[in-house]
């Protein structure tokens, strides 16, 4: 057999072999993994098949990528962790996540932020965030929406 040959029984291979893989997975599991916004990656790190994907982004799983864990110095972000921008009347408006290295989503989407006078300033849509860095600075994170003309706090969890 010439190299033409050895290609062309290469396809031929591969393209039998792939239609057996896509359906490798059970459909009822493949539902719910795409209801919970798991992977089969991120179930065997704790991301729960049987929660919605929200529950499972504020969990860090989901659409939103697991952070790289950094040595501790690292960790001392003011901004890192869990929030909750809330509407008045107590309402969850957006869960945030910061990791250590300040990189931020908002409802388990990824957004740019930046640093401005002190504190994290990041945007979703209408809705511009501000976390203050100095901690000791009470009420100052907050959020407003520039299309409903609505704002409110932003509370760590």
């Amino acid at each position: 057999m010439n190299a033409r040959t050895h290609a062309t029984f290469g396809a031929v291979i591969v393209g039998l072999l792939l239609p057996l893989a896509a359906h490798a997975i059970d459909p009822a599991y493949a539902k719910k993994l795409e209801r919970s916004g798991c992977t089969q990656a991120s179930e065997l790190q704790g991301c729960d098949i049987n929660k919605t994907k929200a529950e499972n982004a504020k969990a860090g799983f989901g659409t939103a990528p697991t952070p790289v864990a950094k040595p501790a110095a690292a960790a001392k972000s003011p901004y890192a962790g869990q929030w909750v921008a809330k509407a008045t009347d107590g309402r969850t408006v957006s869960t945030i996540r910061i990791d250590p290295q300040e990189r931020v989503w908002v409802n388990g989407k990824s957004v740019a932020a930046k640093r401005s006078d002190g504190a994290l300033v990041f945007k979703s849509g209408f809705i511009t965030y501000t976390i203050q860095g100095d901690r000791r600075l009470e009420g100052q994170d907050r959020w407003r929406n520039s299309d409903a003309g609505t704002s409110g706090a932003i509370v760590v969890e």
